[in-house]
């Protein structure tokens, strides 16, 4: 199988990368236009494999993706590109709308023409066999919920930031694509991701980092924000799973089952690297700041039989070793002061 990944140099999208590389004798092809998160250095020891090929470049270039499915023969696509901090959207919304709908917008016209099982016919809505096409979203597009209850894949979207929005209507897009033309298309809805290679503007690792560094722990609010954790190698797992088995035009929420407020989980890092809880500054809290988010997986492990294999308490061990032992890495900027 040929796989075209966006974003793949990011930290979920490189996660997923190596997965695959390391678990089956598929072609992947990395696209990414190595905004600020993007770090080839993620995959230092794979670069000169020949089942893997990097190509930098922006979603948004119709002809570039035209180009890199005909010279590939691309099967299926993970469609992790996306600008995705939500303070940042609120400080410029429009980068937002562009990358992560239009640029949703134009993977699937590519698709969707080079995929087509008659060319010559401008309504076909039939396709090549096994080509699928995943499209990676979050559960922000859900909203905020109260102290009780889950997300399904029945909640009504709710966003309430420029990222979350983008991301709702990007599923949207990616939603009427199936409706309307029949496109074999996926929608996976995860919760926080954590893990190695994440750019440290996230909760963890500026944790992580500062803590190491005997630097303030900025934390929003009150810090009682809750959040669902997903190691990053879980969700891998579960992406894996969807492409494999999971069925056109449905939702799937990807879950660790994990709920933790954020303090919690700062404390348990400074606990972790035997630092004094005296590092932690709160600080104004962010504007439309989601107060729980609580996701419920049952369907994929119902239906596809996947579940999540790390506990929060394992999966923060191993992250927080690991970057510990690469400490060159976590610095690679110093626009790691932003709050979370």
């Amino acid at each position: 199988m040929n796989i075209l990944v966006t974003g793949g140099a990011g930290f979920i999208g490189s996660n997923f990368i190596k997965y695959m590389l390391s678990k089956y004798n598929y072609t992947v092809i990395n696209l990414d236009l190595l905004t600020y998160a993007g770090n080839l250095e993620n995959f230092r020891g794979i670069e000169l494999s020949e089942r893997y090929h990097f190509v930098q470049g922006d979603i948004c270039d119709r002809e570039l993706l035209k180009e890199l499915f005909k010279q590939y023969d691309i099967q299926s696509v993970i469609h992790f590109a996306a600008e995705s901090h939500v303070d940042r959207s609120i400080e410029d919304p429009e980068i937002f709308l562009k990358s992560n709908v239009l640029g949703t917008q134009a993977l699937l016209d590519t698709a969707k023409e080079y995929w087509k099982a008659n060319k010559a016919d401008k309504y076909c809505t039939t396709y090549k066999d096994d080509v699928k096409f995943i499209h990676i979203s979050t559960d922000e597009v859900y909203g905020s919920l109260g102290k009780t209850g889950n997300f399904t894949e029945d909640t009504k979207l709710a966003p309430n930031s420029p990222y979350s929005a983008s991301k709702a209507a990007s599923d949207m897009i990616v939603r009427a694509y199936y409706e309307t033309y029949k496109l074999p298309v996926v929608i996976t809805r995860c919760s926080n991701n954590y893990g190695s290679y994440q750019y440290p503007e996230k909760l963890i690792p500026l944790m992580i980092h500062n803590a190491l560094n005997e630097l303030p722990l900025p934390v929003y609010g009150d810090g009682k924000q809750v959040r669902d954790w997903l190691h990053v190698e879980d969700h891998c797992s579960a992406i894996d799973t969807v492409l494999h088995s999971g069925i056109v035009g449905e939702i799937y929420n990807i879950g660790g089952n994990n709920e933790k407020e954020n303090i919690e989980i700062v404390k348990f890092i400074l606990k972790s690297l035997n630092k004094s809880e005296d590092l932690i500054e709160f600080v104004q809290d962010r504007l439309g700041h989601d107060r729980r988010y609580a996701i419920s997986n049952l369907k994929i492990m119902r239906e596809l039989g996947w579940s999540p294999m790390l506990s929060l308490d394992e999966g923060l061990t191993k992250t927080i070793q690991w970057y510990k032992d690469n400490k060159a890495w976590m610095n690679i900027k110093k626009e790691s002061s932003t709050k979370i």
